[in-house]
Order: structure tokens, then sequence, then C-alpha cells
């Protein structure tokens, strides 16, 4: 396996970033979750969960008032390689994978998990022809979007799909494709675009699962019902990424690659106005495989995968603050 940085993108990391001074904390908790990777990291009504993983395992919950974590329900399957979203009180995984590597299988139906009763419930099924897993999902509305993934675990058919759920209806809508597949990636809405950046597509059908990194930034524009990429390529491509938008702001971080052995720890921000990436402070742990939380200006990443590929799993969390 080969992977280099080009001149280009070296020159952006070293030249156009600029530092932050604050630095990552661990959280001190009262107690800590159960250590996990290919999982989600979630806020819902002012709590956080993490949820799936490889294995079966509970949901937990952490309320940042008390500082503390809580064991929920049994997860009803194993489910991982997902982004999961809150709509509406509730907690969904959608475009999730389950089973053993390399042949793992998409997810027939949303899963719905809801805080309140401390229950699971299947949702909506996606058309068979769609089925994917490591998609990237959003919110815009009432209706939900499902982005790229991966039809084949990562052995093959990565996929460029863009489809479209109206929680209303119950209708699915196929939306034109991105320019590009990717899977290992979060998709994300800012300024009524979804961007789609980082992720990679595993290809273990031809020995490549971690090499074939995605450095192009997509983004779906709703006005012009069209695909656009931005110029300026992210800075440190890697998969297993983790994004979140924040006002004109596209963040994106965690991720393995060919680099190295340890999960990234680059933090790196998009202004989506002027096309410019800057750079937050790294995380004190790479990781890869979790989700990133964006709560009273603060930012929040737990749970993960030390290194690149299955371990070792984490379980603490790091804390960020980012007005």
């Amino acid at each position: 396996m080969k992977y280099f940085f080009s001149l280009a993108i070296l020159l952006i990391t070293t030249v156009g970033f600029s530092q932050s001074s604050d630095q990552w904390t661990t959280a001190e908790t009262a107690n800590h979750p159960l250590p996990r990777h290919e999982n989600s990291f979630v806020e819902c009504d002012g709590k956080f969960y993490l949820l799936g993983g490889r294995g079966i395992k509970p949901i937990e919950e952490y309320n940042p008032k008390t500082k503390t974590w809580k064991t929920l329900a049994e997860a009803p399957i194993e489910f991982h390689h997902f982004q999961a979203i809150s709509f509406k009180d509730e907690i969904y995984v959608i475009g999730a994978l389950t089973g053993g590597y390399p042949h793992e299988t998409p997810l027939s139906h949303f899963l719905v998990f809801n805080p309140k009763t401390n229950t699971w419930r299947e949702g909506a099924e996606i058309p068979e022809e769609r089925r994917r897993g490591s998609a990237g999902v959003l919110v815009r509305g009432d209706k939900i979007y499902m982005v790229c993934g991966i039809v084949d675990g990562h052995y093959a058919d990565f996929v460029p799909w863009l489809d479209e759920y109206d929680t209303k209806t119950g209708e699915w809508t196929v939306l034109p494709d991105a320019p590009r597949p990717r899977d290992h990636f979060g998709a994300v809405l800012v300024d009524n675009k979804i961007y789609a950046a980082g992720g990679r597509t595993s290809h273990a059908e031809i020995g490549k699962v971690l090499d074939l990194v995605i450095t192009e930034v997509d983004y779906f524009d709703f006005k012009t019902n069209s695909w656009n990429t931005v110029e300026a390529g992210l800075p440190t491509p890697r998969g297993g990424t983790s994004s979140i938008g924040k006002g004109h702001y596209l963040l994106v971080m965690n991720g393995e690659s060919t680099v190295q052995e340890a999960s990234h720890s680059e933090v790196e921000v998009l202004d989506t106005r002027t096309g410019e990436w800057s750079r937050l402070a790294d995380l004190n742990q790479g990781r890869h495989g979790t989700g990133v939380i964006y709560y009273k200006g603060k930012l929040y990443v737990a749970a993960g995968s030390a290194n690149r590929g299955g371990g070792p799993e984490l379980n603490d969390m790091e804390v960020l603050e980012w007005e």
C-alpha cells in the first residue's frame, strides 16, 4: 500500500491553516461507556448517545449536566458503519451495515430509538435496489437524505447515489448522483447544501480497503438540483471521517489512511463562502469510526478506534470550545 501527500497539500497544511490556541481536553466524567468503534455519536434533546459498532452493544446516554453515562436498551441487532441522526425526539439508524468483514450487508429498514421510552422499533423500508451501508445521512426539514455508500461491505460496489425520504408521505425519491462514489464519511447540511467530504472507496476485492481515499469535496445545491465540487480538496484525505456543519462552516475530523498506523487527529474546517480551509487544534487521541457533536459552543467526540483497522477501541471523550 502506497500513499503520499502532494506538495500542494503540504503547502496548504503548513501555510494556509491557522492553528487554534484552544486545545482539546479529556472530559472528566463520573463513569465511562463501553469501548466501541464503527459506531455513531449523536445529540438528542440535550443528551448525547453512543450507539452501534462492531458486535451487539447497548445504547449509552451521556448527560452533560451530571457528567454521567447511563446504559440503556440493548441493540436489536448488530449494526455499524452509519451516521445516526436526531429527528423529532428520536434517533434514526439509516444506511448501516451488519455482519462481518468484508461482506457486511446493508440493513433493509430504518432502526429508530426513542430515548423517552428506551425502546427500539423498525422504521421505513429502504428500497431493495438502493440499499447500502457506510452512507452519509442528514435531515432537512421533514425529509431525510442518504448520500453515497457501499453495497457489499468493504468488498465492492461503492455508489454515488443520493436518495430523499419524505417522512410525511413515506415516499422515496432518487436525486442526481454525486460526482463520485464514496463510503466511510459523513454528510452534512451547510447553507442549504449537502456536503460530502472525506471517505474513500473501500475495495477489498482488489486488496485496496484503505488506499482509495477521496480528496474532492462535493456538494449538492437544492436550488439548482445539481452537484458541484469545491476547488480546494480536503487537506488530509482519509476515510472513517466525521463531519458537522456550523453556520457557514464544514468541519471534518477523525479518520484512517495508509499514511500512518495511528488514526488521524487533524481537525479541518472549510469556510464554504470563500472555499478556504483552516485548522483547529489536533485531537489528543486520533480516532476513526465514530461521530462528533456540536453542543452549546463545544465540540465533543467519543469512542472510535485508536489505530487504522479494528482497534484498539476507545471509550474516552474529548471536548473543544468552538464559538
